[in-house]
């Protein structure tokens, strides 16, 4: 297959560049900035198979007015920008696949794609904002899935590079009263999951790329310690992490409980269904 990446640079982006290099596709990236043509972009994507896109500025950060504004552009600039080169293609990719996240639910209901108990807070209205303007790419000609990633976990980037050193040296510990729960897929999962959603023409829409056990920040610092043999008595009150990133603090706060169900109906198996199991993969710890 031919399969155009928007965002291939980033942590996900170049797991799924080696994947479907590794297993014979050919790879092309995709860049869309305010100063790219929308002809170029429309040619870049002609013929191809598969069109992912992974665009978005990083979500993790202090969320002041002109932070939030770089997220919705990033995002949403990027999104309309390609579903208006597959509008102008003759032979467009048959598969869309655009990123989103979980961000989009509330934190009071557990989870599945057949949830409308989304969040009225910034991210979830960002998601939603984000997720209707891929899904103006949806037509007979092609298919639009978007993706709502958990936290995602694998060796060398993500979420655990930073998450990793201070539990190694014994600083780790929960974050606020621990007890929110957190969604999330490990690298590898994601990417298989994405190969899985390509080949199985009947997904279509919402699809949550989530572990089918989410786990609570307070068992999630319980597991690092234990694999790790380190202290997991550096907790990290909620005032604190409120006070380092604002309003962007309900990214690691908010309880998010998700599950794959679509995934699961669908046959996709699951290498890493726990997080003990996926952390020890990451610490190449063996067990």
């Amino acid at each position: 297959m031919k399969i155009a990446i928007c965002g291939m640079s980033g942590f996900v982006g170049s797991g799924l560049k080696r994947f479907f290099e590794e297993r014979g596709d050919s790879v092309i990236a995709l860049s869309v900035r305010t100063s790219v043509p929308l002809q170029q972009i429309k040619d870049t994507i002609e013929g191809s198979d598969v069109l992912i896109n992974l665009a978005g500025a990083n979500i993790l950060g202090r969320w002041t007015q002109k932070y939030k504004s770089l997220l919705r552009q990033s995002r949403l600039e990027t999104t309309s920008a390609l579903v208006q080169a597959l509008e102008l293609c003759d032979n467009p990719p048959s598969t869309f696949l655009n990123a989103s996240a979980v961000g989009i639910y509330d934190a009071y209901h557990q989870h599945d794609e057949y949830s409308h108990h989304y969040g009225e807070d910034f991210l979830s209205v960002l998601v939603r904002d984000w997720e209707n303007a891929a899904m103006k790419g949806d037509s007979d000609r092609t298919r639009v899935c978007t993706m709502r990633f958990g936290v995602v976990y694998g060796e060398g980037g993500g979420a655990m590079a930073q998450m990793l050193p201070p539990f190694k040296f014994g600083l780790g510990g929960k974050m606020g009263d621990g007890f929110q729960m957190i969604s999330w897929i490990h690298l590898e999962d994601l990417i298989r999951a994405a190969a899985f959603v390509i080949e199985e023409k009947s997904i279509r829409g919402v699809v949550n790329f989530t572990s089918p056990e989410p786990i609570s920040n307070l068992e999630q610092t319980k597991v690092m310690g234990r694999v790790l043999n380190r202290p997991v008595v550096f907790d990290l009150p909620a005032w604190l992490v409120k006070l380092i990133f604002g309003e962007g603090s309900i990214v690691m706060l908010e309880s998010k409980e998700v599950y794959p169900r679509l995934l699961q109906e669908k046959g996709f198996s699951f290498l890493y269904p726990t997080f003990e199991r996926a952390f020890k993969q990451i610490v190449h710890i063996r067990g």
